[in-house]
Formats: structure tokens, C-alpha cells, sequence
């Protein structure tokens, strides 16, 4: 059964890696380092997502892991392309809801509390 975290999680990688599709959409013909760019950063959100759905247990770790680098390559975006901020600024929020999400359930094991009984 899927609960609440799972949905969020797989839906902020779903939906980073539609950002990353449309940030990086070629604007005319399709030159390679168009299609390079996309490889790199929309297929591997999108396919953690969707092995997420699939009830991959490891996808929340390794899109933890790659959120890592996706919240500092919205930072560094951010910061030195104004053109691009909004794309930036999405990345880096999504990355942090991916971080969380993937996280929440070895919190509330850790920081939940005991049950007394």
C-alpha cells in the first residue's frame, strides 16, 4: 500500500523531470547536446519516479541521493544565469521536496517517539 509520502515523492520526480523536459526542449532541430541534456537530467527523475509507482523501495534513496546534485545545480543556476531563475528556483524546491519525502519515513522511525505499552 501506498501511503501519502510515496505519492509526494513520486510526484516532485515526476515533476522535475517535466521541468527538466521543458527547461531543456530544444528550441529549433535537434542538436545532440539538446538530446544529451535531456538524458542526463530528465530520464533519471522520471524513471525513478515511475519505478517509485512501481513500489521500488530503492528509488526513494537514489532520488535522494540525486537531489543532492539537482539542489546544487539549481543554486548555482540561480546565481549566475538570471535568464533561468524560475527554472532554478523550481529545481531547487522540488529537489528539497525530494530530499524530505524520501527521508519522512526514517524520521518519524527515528523521531516519532516510542509506544508505550
Amino acid at each position: 500500500m501506498r501511503t501519502a509520502t510515496d505519492w509526494t515523492l513520486a510526484a516532485a520526480l515526476l515533476a522535475l523531470g517535466v521541468l527538466f523536459c521543458v527547461w531543456f526542449w530544444p528550441a529549433r532541430d535537434w542538436p545532440t547536446r539538446d538530446i544529451v541534456a535531456l538524458l542526463v537530467f530528465a530520464a533519471p527523475p522520471l524513471l525513478l519516479g515511475v519505478a517509485r509507482l512501481a513500489g521500488a523501495r530503492t528509488a526513494g534513496y537514489w532520488g535522494s541521493v540525486l537531489a543532492l546534485a539537482w539542489f546544487s545545480h539549481g543554486i548555482m543556476v540561480a546565481w549566475t544565469r538570471p535568464p533561468e531563475l524560475a527554472f532554478a528556483l523550481l529545481e531547487t524546491a522540488l529537489a528539497l521536496v525530494i530530499i524530505f519525502a524520501a527521508n519522512l519515513p526514517g524520521l518519524r522511525g527515528r523521531f516519532g517517539g516510542r509506544k508505550r505499552g
